[in-house]
């Protein structure tokens, strides 16, 4: 397989653009509690350029002017009239996508869309903008192939289904919420709330009362790959011990997790913890999830008999370790 350099720049510009010929600048709308954007930029696929935003309830939008300009269908303001006069079978739509041709190929949910734009605040200046749910672009865009591949299309309207191709495959490399949220900057602050989310539900502040969760087994076969005598109830362990449970246990549950709980459960003067890392475990999630994991890994241990290599090898590809930061969804697979 030949691995392409990914078609698109991310750039996060902070260049308001407003949609200066549409209803919603009117002054008639000037009192509305219109959201502002905390986060915009552009996204660039190929040739062709989207300003985008995150809205505060988290909502990723494209500019609707922009998306027209990046299909070749210009936005002016006899292109908002045309809106406001479409067929009333398929409802007001945006002129990137008003054609007779197209309508048999909208679909009820992209006709949802884009019939009511979302109008938003830029974080710059305060202008007013339309905005659509990033995720329907690649909607649009099958709408302009599916089209095209029935003979719907006029010569003029083939230019346009030829940008669509070029936007839709840009998107099969990269999903189009990835591409916002990096565009944007967003991605970090997304990053920070959905980790904070998954230590929320694994760990807990308050120490609970002691309560055996490692099986003596796991010890017992853990002794037996490192090759050492193992003494049934004796707390007498190597020092090595510690780092090897960091490293199978905590570290491959959750991202972040091994750090939080050794914040929540710090060294003190002399080197030692005063409570287990297990007793900062939620009851109703972190718990559970652990025992799983424990069970998984001593299956594990058994299937590598004696070999420590084998049995890290094979922990390494069921359960990698997670380290402190969320991996980048890149590719896009439906809700």
């Amino acid at each position: 397989m030949i691995m392409r350099k990914r078609p698109f720049v991310i750039n996060n510009k902070n260049k308001p653009e407003t949609d200066n010929n549409s209803s919603l600048n009117d002054a008639s709308l000037a009192n509305l509690d219109i959201p502002k954007a905390n986060h915009i930029g552009e996204v660039h696929i190929g040739d062709l350029e989207i300003p985008c935003a995150v809205l505060p309830d988290g909502t990723r939008v494209l500019s609707q002017r922009g998306v027209g300009k990046a299909l070749g269908r210009g936005y002016g303001s006899n292109a908002w009239r045309k809106q406001e006069h479409q067929n009333s079978e398929y409802g007001k739509l945006p002129y990137f996508i008003a054609a007779s041709s197209l309508n048999s190929f909208i679909s009820p949910e992209l006709q949802s869309l884009l019939s009511n734009p979302i109008p938003y605040r830029h974080s710059k200046g305060g202008g007013i903008a339309h905005g659509i749910p990033a995720s329907a672009l690649p909607m649009i865009c099958d709408v302009w192939l599916k089209a095209r591949d029935a003979g719907n299309l006029n010569k003029k309207q083939q230019e346009i289904a030829a940008k669509a191709d070029m936007l839709m495959r840009g998107l099969a490399h990269v999903g189009v919420i990835a591409l916002v949220d990096e565009a944007t900057g967003y991605q970090e602050v997304r990053d920070r709330v959905a980790l904070q989310q998954i230590l929320d539900k694994y760990l807990s502040a308050e120490r609970a009362k002691w309560a055996k969760t490692f099986p003596d087994a796991f010890y017992q076969k853990l002794f037996r790959l490192k090759g050492w005598s193992y003494q049934p109830g004796s707390m007498k362990r190597p020092g090595v011990v510690g780092h090897y449970t960091n490293n199978i246990v905590y570290d491959r549950l959750a991202p972040g997790v091994l750090k939080k709980v050794q914040e929540l459960n710090p060294k003190n003067e002399k080197g030692f913890r005063k409570a287990k890392h297990h007793q900062f475990f939620t009851s109703e999630y972190g718990i559970p999830e652990l025992k799983q994991h424990l069970t998984n890994t001593m299956f594990l241990m058994d299937a590598a008999g004696s070999d420590w290599d084998l049995f890290m090898t094979l922990l390494d590809r069921a359960a990698p370790k997670q380290g402190e930061t969320l991996p980048l969804d890149l590719v896009e697979h439906g809700d």
